[in-house]
């Protein structure tokens, strides 16, 4: 059980209630006992003296969970009227007039009746948090957001009814029901969890062995995600910086080379030996740009991180062994993996490697060495000194090569000439120069001009020259040693500040990278601007419109900051727009691509609400010209009834016309079937109409199909339809009432394009897939197969149409309302002659809790 830290608002002291706490029970599958377990703590909360309600508890006709409640005070539904049918809704007034300490409320998933006081379960729960009521809860793993398309491609079954992964993980308290595979379908075959008449279905299709495997992992990998949630948020509380080995985490350090390939699959290798592993790949940028692979190769070694499964991160660090070692116990990790060294035993010998300083530095750490190709070759890269050490290294080689060269020198001072002394000085004011600068090269020309005129020239000893020549050369060539030292240092610089565009170049082609690979383009910005500098947390600010207040756009990290008084760095976004960084200050060596992230922070903002602008704009677009086509399309055929009705209606009614009753009876019931008419068609145009706007919510649950289609054919006339569907068949998935509509408004389709003594046929059957498909066969003129697809459309009256009649919307509205409830509606040609509407539904098995 993972208990994060409570939330809550103000005490009771400020005048304001405290928010209650949300406790929920996570399943991997419907029947695992999540509904038991919840009602099993309500008693024991009773016996400590705890005041419990039961809000709202589906047994599903579970009689052991039926006993549980039984003793126990539950809140009265309230009925919610909708469609002219009645349904039950937990009554959340009464529950707020009540007050209890705990309130039950199973299925935080479901989607509440239209006319509800809110459109899901989880924001009436969230409600009686507000009010200072606990709250106990059940959900499935198959009904949060994130892993919703993973359930389908599992199960086959898409999940109608979802909540926000947010709302779970905001939970105080998460404790996982789990149960083997075995146990869960033993339970099913002794009656436990569905009627006797459902378990062979739900046994052949949703709860087969492989599928509870899969929904089992998922439930056991999201709930160990955030127990680490919750053990970061512990570390972070407590200070505590050492690394906890609660899950194993590989870092493998990638310094752009042709090594790095070997280096990752062995880390995946090493990760792959243990349960709950993680893989991750760093790669170190220096902000001096003397590290740094090309783009070309971060985005290949990226690539095969994720392709490994693992997570790629790029930091700027001066030391590399300490910004791998920092990255590493920032995310916890458990292990390092490095490549051995690629330098020579000299250069070893002379300066530790960098994987000497990890394996150094590591402590608690463990660190993997692995050799490759290039290992201890020639051709490594050249490694600057750190800038903290080469300020002091400089005025050493200034000081030391002067003397270094006197004692070679000195020797041969018989047989040298001062210009081939003067040679000697000039080659170590270079060396100097390109080592320390132009400075300590000044003061080693200075300092090698007095060597050579206290050992080389008479009188030797001493500092008087004797003759003048020799003093214009030592002048000559202090000048010209300065001379070389400023355009050595220029170019040194100017090579240095190339090498730092570079390494911005590759930190920004990472950055584009990270942004296109992630779906949210401010919030991946955030990420990967914390991560490439060592950032606790990042904010983007806008100004309200007032421009007396600052606005959080998005966060990212733990404790973002509030305001941009509360961040270490602050940097311009754009208009009204600022980046906030918290952790440490910026260098100013660093500010360059700060800017460039906050410049491109606020493009991404700015493109993502004009592509919001931009699909508004379209989908108004699209309902105008619906509109416009369903103006001109049913003007003639509004007329037309109301034409008739009021004909007939005025010639009834005409007291100076003598009509015989049977005459009567005939002007009424034309007057009926135009009113009929007329009806089915702004019928048609109201489901139209919430399909265009996404008004229609399906309630998916197992029906049976011949149910469906019983219901559907009821008013039809008699002798023209025959219904071939078995009572055998399967249970399927589905709303029972949208799909009544497809299939009556299939029926009335097919009936009006027959002829009087051809019958339309029904019947049903399973198919491969764990579907179900249902046909409605008619034996009329058919549809040309190049039409089939513009039949569907709104407004379209084909071949198969009777001229005059209807406006095109009944195919339409079918395929829409098919479409709504998970189906599939597509057209065959009917052997004969004829057009087959073929449905298909998912089978049955789950998807209800």
């Amino acid at each position: 059980m993972i208990e994060p830290v409570a939330t809550s608002t103000d005490s009771p002291d400020n005048g304001h209630v405290t928010r209650g706490q949300l406790r929920i029970y996570l399943g991997a599958a419907p029947g695992v006992g999540k509904t038991y377990a919840m009602l099993g703590e309500a008693r024991r909360r009773i016996e400590r003296g705890t005041d419990v309600v039961v809000g709202l508890v589906e047994t599903h006709g579970r009689r052991h969970t039926a006993a549980m409640i039984e003793g126990l005070e539950v809140t009265p539904r309230r009925a919610v009227q909708h469609r002219g049918a009645q349904f039950e809704e937990m009554d959340v007034d009464a529950i707020l007039v009540r007050r209890p300490q705990v309130v039950l409320v199973d299925e935080l998933a479901h989607t509440n009746v239209p006319g509800s006081r809110n459109t899901k379960r989880w924001q009436d729960i969230d409600e009686l948090l507000d009010a200072g009521i606990d709250v106990i809860s059940t959900v499935n793993i198959q009904h949060l957001e994130s892993l919703n398309d993973v359930v389908e491609a599992i199960t086959g079954i898409k999940q109608r009814e979802t909540v926000p992964d947010s709302v779970v993980r905001a939970a105080d308290q998460l404790e996982l029901v789990d149960m083997s595979p075995e146990s869960l379908r033993r339970r099913m075959a002794h009656g436990n969890v569905y009627a006797p008449e459902k378990v062979d279905a739900a046994m052949g299709n949703y709860f087969r062995v492989g599928n509870l495997t899969a929904l089992r992992e998922l439930a056991l990998l999201w709930l160990a995600d955030r127990v680490e949630e919750g053990l970061e948020r512990y570390r972070a509380d407590h200070g505590i910086h050492d690394t906890w080995a609660a899950r194993t985490r590989i870092v493998v350090a990638l310094s752009g080379g042709p090594e790095g390939e070997p280096l990752l699959r062995r880390g995946a290798m090493i990760s792959g030996r243990s349960a709950g592993r993680a893989l991750v790949g760093v790669h170190v940028v220096r902000g001096d740009g003397t590290l740094g692979a090309s783009p070309d190769e971060v985005a290949r070694l990226r690539q095969l991180t994720e392709d490994l499964g693992g997570s790629f991160h790029t930091v700027v660090g001066e030391d590399v062994a300490a910004a791998v070692l920092d990255f590493t116990r920032s995310v916890n990790g458990t292990q390092v993996v490095v490549g051995s060294s690629r330098r020579g035993r000299l250069s070893l010998a002379l300066r530790p490697s960098t994987v000497d300083l990890i394996v150094r530095d590591s402590g608690d750490i463990d660190v993997h060495v692995v050799t490759h190709e290039r290992a201890a070759s020639r051709r490594a890269h050249r490694r600057q000194h750190r800038p903290g050490t080469r300020g002091v290294w400089a005025w050493v080689l200034a000081i030391a090569i002067p003397a270094v060269m006197t004692f070679a020198l000195r020797p041969f001072a018989d047989s040298l000439s001062l210009t081939t002394v003067l040679l000697a000085y000039l080659l170590g004011v270079v060396a100097t120069s390109l080592i320390g600068g132009l400075v300590p090269a000044i003061v080693s020309a200075v300092l090698a001009g007095l060597a050579a005129n206290y050992y080389f020239i008479d009188p030797i000893h001493t500092f008087t020259v004797s003759d003048p020549e020799n003093a214009f050369a030592i002048a000559v060539f202090v000048l010209v040693a300065a001379v070389v030292a400023t355009i050595v240092d220029r170019s040194s610089a100017r090579a240095q500040e190339a090498a730092r565009r570079r390494a911005e170049a590759n930190v920004l082609a990472s950055l584009s990278a990270g942004v296109l690979g992630r779906g949210n383009g401010v919030q991946a910005l955030l990420d990967q601007a914390c991560e490439t500098f060592g950032m606790r947390s990042a904010a983007l600010f806008e100004e309200d419109p007032g421009g007396r207040d600052q606005l959080v756009v998005e966060v990212s990290g733990d404790f973002p900051p509030r305001s941009l008084d509360d961040a270490d760095a602050v940097v311009d976004a754009g208009p009204g727009l600022s980046l906030a960084l918290c952790g440490r200050p910026v260098p100013a060596s660093d500010r360059r691509v700060l800017d460039a992230f906050a410049a491109q922070a606020g493009a991404v903002l700015e493109r993502n609400r004009l592509a919001a602008r931009a699909a508004d704009a379209a989908r108004l677009r699209e309902t105008d010209a619906v509109r416009t086509a369903l103006l001109a399309a049913v003007s003639h055929d509004v007329r037309t009834p109301v034409a008739g009705i009021k004909a007939a209606l005025a010639t009834v009614l005409d007291d100076e016309l003598a009509i015989d009753p049977s005459d009567r009876r005939a002007l009424l019931l034309s007057a009926a079937e135009a009113a009929d008419r007329l009806d089915a068609l702004l019928a048609n145009l109201l489901d139209l109409s919430r399909l265009q706007t996404g008004a229609v919510r399906a309630l998916m649950e197992a029906v049976s199909i011949d149910e469906v289609v019983q219901r559907a054919l009821q008013g039809l006339p008699a002798g023209r339809v025959i219904d071939e569907t078995d009572e055998s068949l399967p249970f399927i998935v589905t709303d029972a009432g949208l799909l009544e509509r497809v299939v009556a408004n299939l029926v009335e389709n097919a009936i009006r394009h027959s002829a009087a003594d051809q019958p339309v046929r029904l019947c049903a059957a399973t198919v491969p897939g764990s579907r179900l498909e249902l046909r409605i066969i008619d034996q009329g003129p058919g549809v040309a197969t190049s039409d089939r697809d513009r039949m569907f459309e709104p407004f379209q009256r084909l071949g198969d149409a009777p001229a005059g009649t209807g406006v095109g919307l009944g195919l339409a509205v079918a395929r829409g309302l098919a479409e709504a409830v998970d189906a599939t509606l597509e057209a065959e040609d009917t052997p004969g002659g004829g057009l087959t509407m073929v449905v298909s539904l998912p089978l049955a098995g789950a998807g209800q809790p």
